[in-house]
This record gives structure tokens, sequence and C-alpha cells, in this order.
């Protein structure tokens, strides 16, 4: 059996793009090309690794089996070409993934400060929910992952392939538009945030899971005025005087210091944690494992 590391390439694509066109794209290469470099591949093997579901390509048991083995064989390879070379420097890309709060909020000054560190500056950044974040890291088409939310509470199968270690601390608010009859009171209980309309975080991220368990438990009556993916179009949202909007205090900081919005005092403990997540079975080159011990370290400058 002679695989190459064309083929593994090829195999990992498929398996993160989940379409022969996509994969091809991804590629730069031909359609028949990736066909027929997967079909040799699962010949040698004597496996299906695909299964087809409406023009897709779902990876199946055989294909996760070998998917975090081709990601490293894929990645020690990379690493070859530098064994011998006399700079000490750090290579490669670097695939991170954060969610809302830390991409936009902390990514950019983590990243400077790494840079300006480790002289490396190869990184991809991808900002999403926490719940995407996850999916991409189980695809292994991201090396790390930084997110708020902490899926592993109610954790699939599939999310027992992740370790997940606590990173920063945070804390969330509660916001208005200055104007907002509440933005005027100097002590609050929760009964003030009765029949108040929300503006929220979409399903899946760390923001909105955190408001689901720590906040509306302790409401009777409330409703969702707006459910929205981006916390500046919440905050904005808030400044127009339609609702209350829950969010980081990072993220709100900057709005409120300009006077846009008026945070709220909150007669409740709202710290949360930050998390820093890789796939178990990932192979920790010598820059991820960089990456992950200046992480351990970094602190947020007030």
């Amino acid at each position: 059996m002679a695989i190459s590391l064309r083929q593994l390439n090829v195999f990992v694509t498929v398996a993160q793009e989940k379409t022969i066109t996509a994969a091809a794209e991804q590629l730069f290469l031909s359609k028949p090309a990736v066909s027929m470099a997967l079909s040799d591949m699962e010949k040698l093997l004597g496996q299906k690794l695909f299964e087809r579901v409406n023009n897709r390509l779902i990876i199946n048991e055989y294909g996760n089996k070998l998917l975090p083995l081709a990601d490293e064989i894929l990645s020690r390879s990379d690493q070859i070409q530098h064994i011998f070379e006399l700079s000490d420097e750090l290579s490669g890309l670097l695939k991170i993934g954060a969610s809302d709060t830390i991409g936009n909020q902390l990514a950019p000054f983590l990243l400077s400060d790494f840079r300006h560190q480790s002289g490396h500056h190869n990184q991809r950044l991808l900002v999403s929910n926490s719940q995407t974040i996850a999916d991409k890291l189980l695809a292994f088409e991201l090396d790390i992952g930084l997110v708020e939310g902490r899926f592993d509470e109610h954790e699939s199968d599939e999310d027992k392939l992740l370790s997940i270690s606590p990173w920063l601390s945070d804390e969330m608010c509660i916001a208005c538009s200055p104007t907002h009859p509440l933005a005027n009171e100097k002590q609050l209980t929760l009964y003030d945030f009765e029949q108040k309309d929300w503006i929220v975080r979409e399903m899946g991220s760390g923001t909105r899971e955190h408001f689901m368990s720590r906040m509306a438990p302790r409401l009777n009556n409330w409703k969702i005025s707006f459910e929205l993916s981006n916390t500046e179009a919440i905050i904005n949202c808030a400044a127009a005087g339609l609702g209350l909007a829950y969010l980081s205090r990072h993220s709100a900081r900057h709005a409120a210091n300009g006077g846009r919005i008026h945070l709220l005092p909150v007669p409740l403990d709202l710290q949360r944690q930050y998390w820093l997540v890789i796939h178990k079975d990932k192979f920790q080159t010598p820059l991820l494992s960089r990456f992950i011990k200046f992480c351990s370290q970094w602190r947020v400058d007030d």
C-alpha cells in the first residue's frame, strides 16, 4: 500500500468542503483529478471513506478514523522542509477560530503581541459563534479555538473529542439607551428587568448560552425583541431604544464610554469563563504548541 501525500490532502479537503467541486476549487485541481485521487485512495484502503447524501460527501466512520492521522501526516510533512534550516523561526499557517467577543475585542491584541514575541506572521482568524468553531475543530479545519460558550456541558459524542481548558474570564453586562427609563435608576432588582424587550445573540453563541443559563431563568416575564449575530448591531439596537442588550463588558466598553449606551447596575454575578479548545487528536506542531503556551500566559491590558 502506498498512499501519497497528495491523496491525503485531497481526502482532508473533501472532508472539510463536503463536495468534489468545492474541494477542487480549494486545491486548484480539476474535479476528475480530485475524484480519481479519492477513488484510488479508497481502493488502496479497501473502504469507502464517505457517504453520498444529496450530492454532498459526508465522512463516514472509516473516514473519521483516518482524518486525525491524515491531518497529522500533512502537518508533519510541512515541517520536513524546515528541519535543516539554520533559522529557529516558527513556520507554517496557524488557523485560529474565535467566537465573536474574543475575535473582535481581544484577538487583534493577542495576535499583535504573539507576532511581536514570536516573529511569526502567518495566522488566519475565523470569527464565528462557539458552535461553528467547535464544528470546524472537529473537521480539522482549525488548529485552535478561543470561545465563550462551553459546549461540553451538553456535549455530543463528537464534542467529547475536543479538549477544553479554562482561559481568560469576562463579565457580562446589560446595556440600554441613555434615554431608557431604567437608565436613571441607581439600584435595580431582578424584577426591574421583567416585562422588558431583550436584544440577544443568536443560538449557538456563547453570549446567548450565558443569557439563557444565567439571566433568563431568573425572569418570570420577558421576550426577545431582536436576535442578532453581530455585537455591533446589538449595541446599535440598544442605543436606538429597541430594548435591553445582553453582552460582554469588553464589547460594550467603548460605546458606554462614548455615551451611546448606558450600562445598568445588575444585582447578579455575571462573570463567565473563556475557553481554549483543540481537538484531542490534533498533532501539535511547534507553532501550535508555542501559541497555546503564549495564550496561557497572555493577559488583557485594562
